[in-house]
């Protein structure tokens, strides 16, 4: 494994798994405060820490047209992450979160329109792996019955999905124009002003009970955030898509510990073909990664 290709990728892994954490405590915070507070409080938790470091980092401020990139990419995820907090409180976490892998998949050739980026073999092959992996984990655990009780959920995190394939590709265009610390701030702060608009209607001040997930659910949002700007800076996006995947394996550990749910063979044999996706993704060149102008981390 080429070194220079290896080091976004396992930091783009370490992302993920934040993330993962970030969406177990939010599933737990959307069941008793409701979805809407959960995403409210913890924006506001992460502005205020994002901010604290950008400002004692003294960054420049992002020009206009970034400023705009970072609004766009804030719009979609304030729908996205809605969408995907509601179905994933009426669906099991791990299920849940593979739902929303056939992200990637739609990403991967966004990158080609968007970004100009060449499909290569190697990544079609890992991405049909990895669904594949996904399809027998869900046909293994979404039984007909629980399908339909779980249908509006199902179809939110369908809805989800589409706009984070478009989330994926915005990402790696903005990790090109700034810092992993600024995307983290202005992501948080826009998401916040988004979800403030309804707050005079919406918005309960939660218990000091819930302080910790409000506050750890954005430490580890903001984690992720700065973690994946870094690797989708220094790698094309088709190279990091596949590591979305990884993302399950995480979730099922986290379901298990958290919310009581089991593992089947099902289960078990899914994530051999996610990881195994992931591992051809990360094989498919062996060049120099290219370049692009950023600031690290």
């Amino acid at each position: 494994m080429n070194r220079h290709g290896a080091l976004p990728f396992l930091i783009a892994c370490l992302g993920i798994a934040a993330f993962t954490g970030m969406d177990a405590i939010m599933k737990g915070l959307s069941i008793t405060i409701g979805v809407y507070n959960a995403m409210l409080w913890r924006m506001f938790a992460g502005s205020v820490m994002g901010g604290l470091v950008f400002f004692a980092l003294r960054s420049s401020w992002p020009t206009r047209p970034v400023l705009r990139l970072h609004l766009l990419r804030s719009a979609i995820v304030t729908v996205m992450a809605v969408a995907f907090f509601w179905g994933l409180v009426r669906v099991p976490l791990a299920e849940g979160i593979a739902i929303t892998f056939v992200a990637p998949l739609i990403a991967l050739y966004l990158a080609r329109l968007v970004l100009d980026e060449d499909i290569g073999r190697a990544a079609i092959i890992a991405s049909l792996l990895a669904l594949a992996g996904v399809l027998t984990i869900v046909g293994g655990k979404l039984q007909l019955d629980r399908a339909a009780q779980a249908l509006p959920g199902l179809a939110s995190l369908l809805f989800s999905a589409l706009l984070y394939a478009w989330n994926l590709i915005l990402q790696r265009r903005q990790a090109q124009l700034a810092s992993p610390i600024e995307i983290a701030f202005f992501q948080n702060l826009f998401v916040l002003a988004l979800l403030a608009l309804p707050a005079p209607f919406l918005a309960v001040v939660p218990s000091p009970l819930h302080l910790p997930e409000i506050i750890g659910s954005a430490a580890l949002a903001l984690v992720a955030l700065g973690l994946l700007a870094w690797a989708y800076a220094r790698a094309e996006a088709q190279v990091l898509l596949t590591v979305e995947y990884t993302a399950f394996i995480w979730a099922a550990a986290l379901g298990w510990v958290l919310f009581g749910e089991t593992l089947s063979g099902a289960t078990l044999l899914g994530t051999a073909l996610i990881v195994a996706g992931c591992i051809l993704a990360n094989y498919r060149r062996r060049g120099p990664p290219p370049h692009v102008e950023t600031t690290a981390l």
